[in-house]
């Protein structure tokens, strides 16, 4: 997207996570210089990845004056971040997220499975839903605060992420049943654009509704209506931001709406404007 490089591992998709940044992200950009606005992305161990999804990396370098305020449809996860000046846990956000990036700056960001990060607190997940937990409440915290900064200040992601494993790893942490099947409900939902309906979703994994309402709600603090929805939206604002993006009707239909003005509605209220608006931004 119009001032994020693209995620640097041979294979993976293009996050459609973040929305497209305001037009000076990319204008204030030189040929052959650095992009103001970075990305990466790193994946854990083979034997994490039950606990970690991906770690995401931004760096920014803007002119004097210049904040870009750059929206996140956020995936159904907590984030663990690390900042220069502190770090915390990020429960998901329901509606459009936003940060508002100045100067020069980096995080180091972990995205949490389904699970981790009540295994991490010992809370519903559901509780930390649009909540904010200062880091230092996690067990022995600061083994991995320190070590994720000094890496990461020093621009060697690789080593950042390596010192966070080997303090998640030090935890022992071990997922229940529930856990395993949240991720797997969570991964089928944003792999399988059949899946359009709650009761779709209940009949594919064999659950009654309440209790795919309970478990989605205890290990991923979402609701599955909300599941389906967000990762709807991030296909349509991901595909209304590229050169040859498709009619309003036709993308509407794709993602399951009965509607294009369904849509239109739908995309209004979270990403905050229309949808020919947005694409018309993003091209």
């Amino acid at each position: 997207m119009s001032g994020f490089e693209r995620l640097r591992r041979a294979g993976s998709p293009e996050s459609k996570g973040q929305l497209t940044p305001p037009a000076e992200a990319a204008a204030d950009a030189s040929p052959g210089t650095a992009r103001p606005l970075s990305i990466d992305r790193l994946y854990p161990r083979d034997d994490l990845a039950a606990l970690v999804r991906h770690y995401w990396i931004p760096r920014w370098t803007l002119p004097d004056g210049v904040v870009v305020r750059q929206g996140v449809l956020e995936y159904p996860g907590c984030n663990l971040v690390v900042y220069p000046h502190g770090a915390a846990l990020h429960g998901v956000t329901l509606g459009r997220g936003e940060q508002a990036l100045s100067g020069t700056g980096w995080a180091f960001g972990v995205l949490l499975q389904p699970g981790t990060a009540r295994a991490l607190t010992g809370r519903s997940t559901a509780e930390l839903t649009g909540t904010v937990v200062d880091a230092s409440e996690l067990p022995r915290a600061q083994e991995f605060i320190g070590a994720v900064r000094q890496e990461a200040s020093a621009g060697d992601d690789a080593a950042a992420a390596a010192a966070f494993e080997s303090w998640l790893e030090s935890l022992g942490l071990a997922l229940g049943e529930d856990a395993a099947l949240a991720a797997g409900i969570v991964q089928a939902v944003e792999a399988d654009r059949d899946l359009l309906r709650v009761e779709q979703l209940a009949e594919r994994f064999g659950l009654g509704l309440r209790r795919l309402q309970r478990l989605l709600a205890q290990e991923a603090g979402v609701t599955p209506k909300w599941l389906i929805r967000r990762f709807r939206l991030q296909e349509a604002a991901y595909a209304l931001a590229q050169p040859d993006a498709p009619a309003l009707a036709e993308l509407a239909a794709s993602l399951g709406y009965a509607d294009q003005s369904h849509f239109s509605r739908d995309f209004v209220s979270i990403v905050g404007e229309t949808p020919r608006g947005y694409a018309d931004r993003a091209r």
